[in-house]
This record gives C-alpha cells, structure tokens and sequence, in this order.
C-alpha cells in the first residue's frame, strides 16, 4: 500500500480551513480513481510533555493507493488532484506552505483497534515526520522498527499504527517535493486520549528509546491532527 501525503502549513497558526473548502476537498478526493481509503486532518492540541512542537498544519491529506501508478495518475498532470491547485480552489487554505510526499505504508498490528470516540469528537491522530538524513539508513530503520515500533505497539489506548518510508514517484502538482526519511501515524479515540498517552510511562520509554537512535539529523516534528474519514478502509 502507498500513501500520499499533501500538507499545508499556515503562516498564521489560527488558520482554519471554511466548512465549504472541507466539503471541496472531501468531493474531490472522492472521486480519484482507485483511492482506497481518503482521511482528511485538521489542527488538534494535545501537548507533548518532552518537546515543545511548532503549530500542526492548517490541512492535511492522507490518501492511500494500493498501486503506485494509480498515485501518480492521481496526482499526474490529468489527475483529479490537480484541481486543489487551480488559483483560487480553495481561498481558506495557506498555500504557501504546502508539500508533498509518496510514501510505502507499513502498517503494524495493537492490541485494541476498536474506536471509542464519544459522541461529537474526531478521532485524533499524532503524525511524526524525521525531516534529516541518518548517517546510515538502513542501521536507523532497522533499529526504528525493532526497538521502537514495539514501544509505540504498548501506548495506552492506541488504535492505528503506520510507518511510512520514502519512495521514488512522479507528481505534476504544483507545491515542493517533501524528502522526510520516515513519517509514523499513531491514532487515538480523541484528543484527550492522545495526551493521556504521551503522558504515559510507555511515552517516557519511548523518549529514552529516541536518545539510543544510530546517529541522524533534523530531529522530528510531531502533529496532533483531528482525523475525518473521506473514504473508509475497503
């Protein structure tokens, strides 16, 4: 499975998406030929207690293909992704700071995947991006997956777990290629959940875990994003 990542980060960090662009984006997103399952996110807030994190982004789609040529026929120069670009498509939404990234999920099983979201609420996903180099990839990963995802398997209440990888793609949309060597998602029943997990001893675990990474640059960047399913899993 792929995923394509397009995220927009807002020069002012109040920024919020109009009700009208949420449901253009939901309707094109619809449409894309092959989509297997479409999440749209928009900013949460759920405190890291070990970093101060800059503002999530404004918007944020996660489209999933289970081929990679129906990705790039998506976001390729006929591809229904184009009309997010056109001037003026959606007049809530920062552009300047968009990106885009295709990446290989890898998703990993936890111990309780049923959601429990009450009433009114959106589930609430943290999105990690690594946006350096590892000095040696292959050690980082290798080690990433033995010893940290293990980790992330035990946070309380945690529902979804994915890493994503980088992979070579073609795209025509208009806004920068993002190069992060690792994106991971973990979801949660809402917000207040997620915080509850990263205050747990498990997120401690897990911060003396990134003090042991093979040696990498950039740091990472976490993003608590209220999650909105556009096409469900099939």
């Amino acid at each position: 499975m792929f995923s394509l990542f397009l995220t927009f980060y807002a020069g002012d960090a109040a920024a919020r998406v109009s009700a009208a662009d949420f449901e253009k984006v939901c309707a094109i997103a619809r449409g894309l030929p092959g989509l297997r399952r479409g999440l749209l996110f928009t900013p949460e807030r759920a405190p890291d207690p070990f970093a101060d994190y800059p503002p999530p982004p404004q918007l944020a789609l996660q489209l999933y293909f289970p081929e990679i040529a129906l990705l790039e026929a998506a976001a390729g120069p006929g591809g229904g992704l184009k009309a997010l670009a056109d001037p003026g498509a959606l007049p809530s939404v920062d552009m300047r700071g968009a990106s885009q990234q295709a990446m290989l999920v890898r998703a990993f099983p936890v111990p309780d995947a049923a959601f429990r979201t009450p009433p009114g609420a959106a589930p609430c996903s943290d999105i990690i991006h690594y946006p350096g180099a590892a000095e040696d990839f292959d050690a980082w990963l290798a080690f990433y997956l033995a010893s940290h995802v293990p980790l992330m398997q035990r946070l309380p209440g945690i529902r979804e777990l994915e890493i994503y990888t980088r992979i070579d793609w073609t795209s025509a949309l208009p806004w920068p290629k993002a190069e992060h060597i690792q994106r991971n998602k973990v979801v949660f029943d809402d917000a207040a959940a997620l915080e509850a997990a990263l205050r747990s001893p498990v997120r401690a675990e897990m911060r003396a875990d990134f003090l042991r990474f093979p040696f990498f640059t950039g740091g990472n960047r976490h993003n608590p994003m209220a999650t909105h399913e556009i096409i469900g899993q099939h």
